[in-house]
């Protein structure tokens, strides 16, 4: 079992969960930008790449191994089919875990036709094995494969179409340093703002044929967690209330009731980030609390708190991580309108 594997289906069934659901992927593909022009937000990645395509196309040669990593929901897969289309090219679509042998990723590289894109997911997951027979295919677009077995082996070199490589990955720093040096461009996606996902929000509207008016774009936008993939979920179920509750046109009003019936706060917090934050308020004073003991308050796996939950109150400033334990912030505070203890206990001090 791998170790991503545990927490996986619990992301799934979260609302506001980054990962794209199975349910998803029909929709997914019916909002997805197919021009760099069409796609909101990462300017300096965009500007990169565009330079990048345009050079690579006058020269009439592959674009350059490309690296796109990031956190999950940001459009790493969606940018690699637009580079795939600027590029004029086929894209073949495959992800770490799914080549297990190396005869696998031979297979996928002899079916690649001149100056096609091959797109890994979760390219961090790859085998080992897998990634030493990647790099001469990266490098000199040859394969070197074994024939025969003890003394009499020997290594076949097969030459492969010009290719280029589209690696995705969420934890860029669990890449080798052999295959990171590999790819000639990298590109950090970041997470949105709100009025980033507020164009986001009123082209999926249009594409859906919804009306909305700005204040709910702008509510949906800031319950998202500057993710688009999160943004698009909430406006399809706020789509859904609205047709149900009201007369199909998405207000302000039916926004805020709908997300508050979804139980997404106004920060994109759902219910286990609150219980997360209030178990540390309520039952220890603020923290430091031991992950071991969050686990056991919460009834939730560490690993599932330290990778799923955490990383989102991180980056809002909820919490912090202490060698004595996980500590609440002001923020956090005042966030749920509680006092903050600190300050109390300093001004008793």
């Amino acid at each position: 079992m791998n170790q991503f594997d545990g927490f996986e289906d619990l992301e799934s069934d979260r609302f506001v969960t980054p990962e794209l659901k199975e349910h998803e992927k029909m929709m997914d593909k019916t909002l997805r930008p197919q021009s760099l022009e069409d796609y909101v937000g990462q300017e300096k990645q965009k500007e990169k790449l565009k330079i990048f395509i345009e050079a690579a196309k006058m020269r009439r040669e592959p674009l350059d191994h490309v690296l796109l990593y990031g956190p999950p929901g940001l459009g790493k897969t969606t940018l690699s089919n637009i580079i795939a289309n600027e590029m004029n090219v086929n894209i073949k679509v495959t992800s770490g875990p799914a080549i297990e042998r190396p005869g696998d990723l031979a297979a996928i590289l002899n079916s690649l036709s001149e100056n096609d894109v091959l797109f890994i997911d979760e390219i961090h997951r790859l085998n080992r094995t897998v990634e030493e027979v990647l790099y001469p295919a990266m490098e000199d677009f040859t394969l070197d494969i074994m024939i025969g077995k003890g003394p009499g082996a020997r290594s076949v070199r097969v030459e492969l179409p010009k290719f280029t490589l589209i690696g995705a990955t969420t934890r860029a720093g669990q890449l080798t340093s052999p295959l990171r040096d590999r790819f000639g461009v990298i590109c950090k996606l970041e997470l949105y703002n709100t009025k980033e996902l507020s164009q986001i929000v009123k082209r999926s509207a249009e594409i859906m044929s919804v009306e909305i008016n700005g204040n709910a774009t702008n509510e949906i936008s800031r319950r998202s967690r500057g993710t688009p993939r999160i943004v698009n979920r909430l406006l399809k179920r706020v789509r859904d209330y609205a047709q149900v509750v009201g007369d199909g046109i998405i207000t302000d009003d039916l926004a805020n009731r709908a997300l508050d019936l979804l139980e997404v706060d106004k920060l994109g917090l759902d219910g286990v980030d609150r219980k997360i934050v209030l178990t540390i308020m309520d039952k220890f004073c603020g923290g430091p609390v031991g992950l071991d003991t969050l686990a056991a308050s919460t009834g939730e796996e560490k690993i599932t708190i330290e990778d799923v939950y955490e990383p989102y109150l991180l980056q809002l400033g909820f919490l912090n991580r202490t060698p004595r334990g996980r500590v609440l912030t002001k923020h956090a505070y005042e966030h749920f309108n509680m006092v903050y203890l600190f300050e109390e206990r300093n001004q008793g001090g």
